[in-house]
């Protein structure tokens, strides 16, 4: 998590409690974020330290987030721990490590040596699927669908649907979503896909997706399948002009200026055609791909 010199220490509570409360099932409050940089030669920075309350103890928690298999990581936990418990002498110390790779998790959750046993919890997210945060349906699963396992989803569907959410549950609170966008960036990071995220945002600024008759739809059976059904809704409510304007926005989005030949076939074109143009707009590099006759 290198971005944290730019997020506010609020949003870093904030992120502790849903992390704690939506990955490691724990219920903490009374969240106080620990500056834990330690003042040596090498970058001893562990990504997330609090201090925390559950059920009236009080204790430090450690959270490591690891994007790919290191066979030393369980030595850098255990310098974490003695790092974090000098500093605090007297208070527990819980440590997880939420694994978010690609490859198949190999690292050990402890070591085991001659007169030393040291162990911590190790979270899997690929045992996550993303659904089942979007299902809860509030900012916060949103947020954090984004270190889960995509399934059969693409990357950039999964971002789609989660930037289309925050948008919808913070409604008018800008800073509230501005605050969530941030978030967004810095656990995306930590699987590579800030680029898309910021991708994605570029387009949110420029389409407001609760227009689109696929707002909503889009998880369930995928983004494409999303917006065949908004399109077959606004067609069998008389908004086919509509629904013409919409896939015209989407294409500028993506092409950039589009052709006024492009624009009038779009006026002119019957449900079947915008229909078919609607489900290769994702999947298409060029304005000839979604036109072209297969």
């Amino acid at each position: 998590m290198n971005d944290r010199d730019i997020i506010s220490k609020h949003l870093f509570k904030q992120m502790t409690v849903d992390m704690a409360r939506l990955l490691l099932d724990l219920d903490i409050s009374d969240v106080e974020i620990i500056d834990n940089e330690q003042q040596r030669v090498e970058d001893r920075r562990a990504d997330l330290v609090a201090k925390v309350q559950e059920h009236g103890l009080s204790y430090i928690l450690h959270i490591e987030i690891q994007n790919d298999n290191q066979a030393i990581m369980p030595w850098r936990m255990l310098r974490y721990r003695t790092d974090i418990s000098l500093a605090y002498p007297g208070l527990d110390v819980k440590q997880y490590l939420i694994y978010i790779g690609k490859a198949k998790l190999t690292m050990a959750s402890g070591i085991e040596q001659a007169d030393l046993s040291y162990r911590y919890r190790t979270v899997n997210t690929h045992s996550m699927n993303c659904e089942s945060f979007f299902q809860q349906n509030t900012p916060d699963a949103l947020v954090f669908a984004i270190l889960c396992d995509f399934g059969h989803y693409s990357s950039r569907e999964v971002v789609r649907h989660i930037l289309q959410g925050l948008q919808k549950l913070t409604g008018h609170n800008e800073a509230a979503f501005r605050d969530y966008l941030l978030m967004l960036e810095i656990l995306s990071s930590n699987r590579d896909l800030k680029q898309i995220v910021q991708e994605e945002e570029n387009m949110l600024s420029q389409i407001k997706y609760s227009d689109l008759p696929s707002y909503g739809l889009g998880m369930k059976k995928g983004l494409e399948d999303g917006i065949e059904q908004g399109i077959e809704q606004g067609i069998e409510q008389g908004k086919q002009q509509g629904e013409a304007v919409m896939l015209e926005k989407l294409l500028q989005i993506k092409f950039g200026d589009i052709p006024d030949s492009v624009k009038q076939r779009l006026q002119t074109a019957h449900s079947a055609e915008l229909l078919l143009w609607s489900e290769r707009v994702l999947s298409a590099d060029t304005l000839h791909d979604i036109f072209a006759d297969h």
